[in-house]
């Protein structure tokens, strides 16, 4: 009897914690995916993907979670329209070939209540390979304007581009680190 009202709690437990899950969806307005790469030791050049897309499955009481956030590669701004288009260009993301990056994440690590990072894989030009996110800040909060719960941090990972085929420049001094900062908020669905 002992044994089966152990297993009986834990069935209801472990549900409970099922039952905890919940996903939200990214909130493109609150989500922003910039890179950072020196431009030869003088300065640094930035740009953003404002065009993304995604959702995070997040279960706080297990500590468990899962993140796929899509990139529109032809929706690069730097700020220079001229720029834009050679980095959608074959010299870097081919975006007519490789219209999207994705992102999906499925190891979460926590520090108390919060997101710290998370680990997953990047395939970016058909080449799909591993990455953390380490989160600066993370927090979740009632909306006051949208009535619901936002979760949502900031992440940075420094990757090498030329594991993605990203090899331009590279013979003339260019670096082939790249500083990726993602800031995303998702609302609870």
């Amino acid at each position: 009897m002992k044994k089966t009202l152990i297993a009986a709690l834990a069935l209801a437990a472990a549900g409970f914690a099922q039952a905890q899950s919940a996903n939200y969806a990214i909130d493109p307005t609150h989500t922003f995916a910039t890179f950072e790469i020196s431009h030869f030791g003088a300065s640094t050049n930035r740009g953003r993907f404002d065009k993304k897309e995604g959702m995070v499955t997040l279960d706080k009481a297990a500590k468990t979670g899962k993140v796929e956030i899509t990139l529109d590669m032809s929706a690069i701004s730097t700020g220079t329209p001229a720029f834009d288009k050679h980095l959608t260009g074959d010299d870097f993301f081919a975006a007519a070939k490789f219209p999207t990056a994705k992102f999906v994440g499925d190891k979460f690590v926590f520090n108390g209540d919060k997101v710290s990072e998370v680990s997953g894989t990047l395939t970016l030009k058909d080449k799909t390979n591993p990455v953390t996110l380490k989160a600066t800040n993370f927090a979740c909060y009632q909306s006051p304007m949208l009535k619901r719960e936002v979760c949502g941090g900031d992440f940075e990972t420094t990757i090498d581009r030329s594991q993605w085929g990203v090899d331009y420049g590279l013979n003339w001094g260019f670096p082939k680190l790249v500083k990726l900062i993602i800031q995303v908020e998702a609302v609870r669905q």
